[in-house]
C-alpha cells in the first residue's frame, strides 16, 4: 500500500519537475530569441516593389478591357457613346470624378452617368488615360480633347494640350486659339496666344481671322500696351483696314475704336493727311483736337496727358547701356533693353575699351566721345552707324577729356568739362555735324568732372560734378543763342558722379557722392531731386532703392530709367524706373553685366533690334 501510494507521488513529482524544466527552457529560449532579435534590429529591412503601382494599373486596365469589376458607365452627351470604367480609378485620376463619386451627389449611386456636351471619342481617350497615363495628341482632335480635359479637371492633359497648341501658333490662327482658350478657361493657352498675337501683330492684321473680329474683340486688341508695332501709324492703318473690310457695318464703330489709337503720338502732318479725312463725327473731331493740342502746347502736356499720350512699349525704341566700369576694369559690351519684353541682351561691342566717356545719338549715329583707355585721356571721337553697324572715326576734340558730359542741342553736339589727365576743366566744345568740325564756346564758371548734362527747354544744363577739392551743388545753364552761361538755383545736396535726365518737363538729379571718392568719409546717396525750370526750384522726390553714384539714366518713351551704378563696394546690375504719379521707383529687369558709369541712351525703332555683328560679353 505504501509502495503503491508512493508511486503516484513520485510520478507526480517527476511530471511537475519536467513541466517546470520545460517552462524554464521555453522561457530561456524565448528570452534568448528576443535578445537575438533585439541585437539584430539593424538587419531589419523594408521591401518595396518598384513596379507595383504600374502592375496594378495594368491589371485594372485588363479588367476594363474585359469589362470586369466595372461599376459605372459614362455616357457621352453629344453622341451617346458608352464608356465603362471603375469609379476608384476615375476618382483617383480626376478631381471632377472624385467630387462626383465621393460626395453626396446622386451619381454616387447611379450605375450610368451622362456627361453633357462631351464627345464620345474624347471621353474614351481620356478614360484610357486615367488607366495608362498615356495620350496621343493630334492636330485634328486636340481642341476637343482640351475642352473635355478642362471639364474633367485632368490638369496634366490640359497642360499637355496647351503646350501642343502653343507650338502650332501662327499669325493665321492665334486669334482663334485665344478665343477658344477663353471659352474653355484655359488660362495658360490664353496667355500664350495673346502674347503671340501681340508679338506678331503686323502679320496677324493681314490674316482673315483679324478681319472677322467684331468691334468689341478688336477694341481689346487695340487697347493693349504690348502690341509689337514700329509706330502708332501702323495701328491706325490696321484699324482702317478692318473698317474698309465691311464699311457699311463698321463705319459706326470708328469713334470708339479711333479713341484707342494714340493720336497725340502721331506727327501733325500724318493727322492732317490721313486721320482727319475719316473724322466726320464730333467725337472724332475732339480726338483730333486733343492730338493737335499735344503738339501745339508742349508746356501744358502734363495737364492734358491721358492714356492716349502714353507710348506703347514697342514704339519707344530701345535703351542702350554702353561700356562702363565692371569687375574686369572696364566693359566694352553694349547692352540693349527691350521694354516690351522687359529684357536686357548684349547687342554689340565698342571698338576699344573706354572709361568715363560721353555718348549721344545724332540722327541714326551713336557718337562716342573722349574718355580714357586706362593709360591716357582721349580726345578721339567714334561714330557707330546704327543701320549698318559700321564704326567710323570722326575728327578729334581740341582737348583730351574724361569724365565729360555730352548732349545734343539744336543740331550740334556739346562736350562739357571733364578732366584732361592733369587738371579739371571748365571748357566746352561744340561739334558741327555739317562742317564736321569742333569749336570752343563760352566756358562754364566752375570746373566740373562727372557732372550731369542734359537739354531742357532749348538750354544746356550742367548739374553738380566735382573739381579737385569739392563736389558741387550748383548748376549752370547755357543759351546757344547768346553763348552765355547763367547760374540757377543750387541743388539740396552736393552730387559728384550724378545721373541727370529730363522727363515730364523737369530735370532729375539721381544719386551721386558728396565729396571726392578718395575721401574716406565719402557718402553715396540714394536721394533724387527734381528741378522745375518754370519756378527755378528743386524738390526732393522718392529715393532710389540703394545709395550709389555713377548711375546711367535716360528717358525711354515716358519712362525715366536709372541703370547700374556703384554703391561703394559693388558694381550694380540694378535698373529702376520712376513712376511720377505714384512718386515711386520700381525695379525692372537687371543688366546682364554689372556696370557703373555706363552711358545710357535711347534709340528709335528704325534701328535693327539685334546687331548685325556677333554678340559677346566681356
Amino acid at each position: 500500500m505504501a509502495a503503491n501510494k508512493e508511486s503516484p507521488s513520485r510520478d507526480s513529482t517527476t511530471s511537475s519537475s519536467a513541466r517546470i524544466s520545460l517552462l524554464a527552457e521555453e522561457s530561456l529560449t524565448r528570452d534568448y530569441s528576443l535578445g537575438s532579435l533585439a541585437s539584430a534590429v539593424s538587419q531589419d529591412e523594408f521591401f518595396r516593389c518598384r513596379d507595383h503601382a504600374e502592375s496594378v494599373l495594368k491589371r485594372m486596365q485588363l479588367y476594363l478591357e474585359n469589362q470586369q469589376l466595372c461599376d459605372v458607365v459614362l455616357i457621352a452627351g453629344i453622341d451617346g457613346r458608352r464608356v465603362p470604367a471603375h469609379r476608384l480609378v476615375l476618382s483617383a485620376s480626376s478631381a471632377y470624378f472624385s467630387a462626383m463619386f465621393t460626395g453626396s451627389l446622386r451619381e454616387t449611386k447611379e450605375e450610368e452617368v451622362t456627361l453633357g456636351e462631351v464627345h464620345g471619342d474624347a471621353l474614351q481617350i481620356l478614360v484610357q488615360y486615367c488607366y495608362t497615363g498615356f495620350i496621343e495628341l493630334r492636330e485634328d482632335t486636340v481642341e476637343t480633347l482640351l475642352a473635355t480635359a478642362c471639364l474633367l479637371q485632368l490638369n496634366a492633359v490640359v497642360t499637355a494640350c496647351c503646350n501642343f497648341l502653343a507650338r502650332q501658333l501662327h499669325p493665321s490662327n492665334c486669334l482663334g486659339f485665344a478665343f477658344f482658350a477663353e471659352q474653355q478657361s484655359c488660362h495658360t493657352l490664353l496667355r500664350l496666344a495673346k502674347a503671340y498675337t501681340c508679338q506678331h501683330f503686323m502679320q496677324v492684321c493681314k490674316n482673315q481671322e483679324f478681319f472677322q473680329l467684331n468691334a468689341e474683340q478688336l477694341s481689346k486688341l487695340l487697347a493693349s500696351d504690348d502690341l509689337n508695332v514700329p509706330s502708332e501709324q501702323d495701328v491706325f492703318h490696321c484699324l482702317m483696314s478692318w473698317i474698309q473690310n465691311d464699311p457699311s457695318n463698321r463705319d459706326k464703330h470708328i469713334p470708339e475704336l479711333l479713341a484707342l489709337v494714340r493720336l497725340p503720338l502721331l506727327q501733325p502732318s500724318f493727322i492732317m493727311d490721313h486721320v482727319e479725312s475719316v473724322c466726320a463725327s464730333n467725337e472724332c473731331q475732339q480726338l483730333v483736337m486733343e492730338a493737335l493740342k499735344w503738339h501745339l502746347l508742349p508746356e501744358r502736356r502734363c495737364l492734358i496727358a491721358s492714356e492716349r499720350t502714353k507710348p506703347r512699349k514697342s514704339t519707344v525704341g530701345r535703351l542702350l547701356a554702353v561700356g562702363g566700369m565692371d569687375a574686369h576694369k572696364g566693359a566694352i559690351s553694349i547692352e540693349s533693353y527691350c521694354p516690351r519684353l522687359d529684357k536686357w541682351t548684349v547687342w554689340n561691342n565698342m571698338s576699344a575699351r573706354r572709361l568715363q566717356f560721353g555718348v549721344a545719338v545724332m540722327d541714326d549715329k551713336l557718337i562716342i566721345v573722349g574718355g580714357r583707355d586706362g593709360l591716357k585721356t582721349l580726345n578721339t571721337v567714334e561714330s557707330l552707324d546704327l543701320n549698318t553697324m559700321g564704326w567710323t572715326l570722326l575728327n578729334p576734340m581740341g582737348t583730351h577729356r574724361h569724365g565729360l558730359g555730352v548732349a545734343v542741342l539744336e543740331g550740334p553736339l556739346y562736350a562739357v568739362g571733364g578732366h584732361d589727365g592733369w587738371s579739371y576743366l571748365n571748357t566746352v566744345e561744340r561739334w558741327d555735324p555739317t562742317a564736321r568740325t569742333w569749336s570752343y564756346v563760352a566756358p562754364m564758371s566752375s570746373m566740373r568732372s562727372t557732372a550731369g548734362v542734359a537739354v531742357l527747354g532749348g538750354r544746356l544744363y550742367v548739374v553738380g560734378g566735382r573739381d579737385g577739392s569739392v563736389c558741387h551743388r550748383s548748376i549752370e545753364c547755357y543759351d546757344p543763342h547768346t553763348n552765355k552761361w547763367t547760374t540757377r538755383t543750387a541743388m539740396n545736396k552736393r552730387r559728384g558722379g550724378v545721373g541727370v535726365a529730363v522727363a515730364h518737363g523737369f530735370l532729375y538729379a539721381l544719386g551721386g557722392h558728396d565729396c571726392p571718392a578718395s575721401n574716406p568719409s565719402v557718402c553715396r546717396t540714394d536721394t533724387v531731386e527734381r528741378y522745375d525750370p518754370g519756378t527755378d526750384t528743386w524738390t526732393l522726390i522718392c529715393s532710389l532703392s540703394i545709395g550709389r553714384d555713377a548711375i546711367g539714366c535716360a528717358l525711354l518713351g515716358n519712362r525715366l530709367m536709372a541703370v547700374g551704378g556703384y554703391d561703394g563696394n559693388h558694381y550694380l546690375k540694378t535698373v529702376e524706373e520712376y513712376d511720377p504719379e505714384a512718386n515711386e521707383w520700381n525695379q525692372v529687369s537687371p543688366l546682364t553685366c554689372s556696370r557703373a558709369g555706363a552711358c545710357i541712351v535711347a534709340i528709335p525703332n528704325i534701328i535693327p533690334p539685334t546687331s548685325l555683328l556677333p554678340s559677346s560679353t566681356v
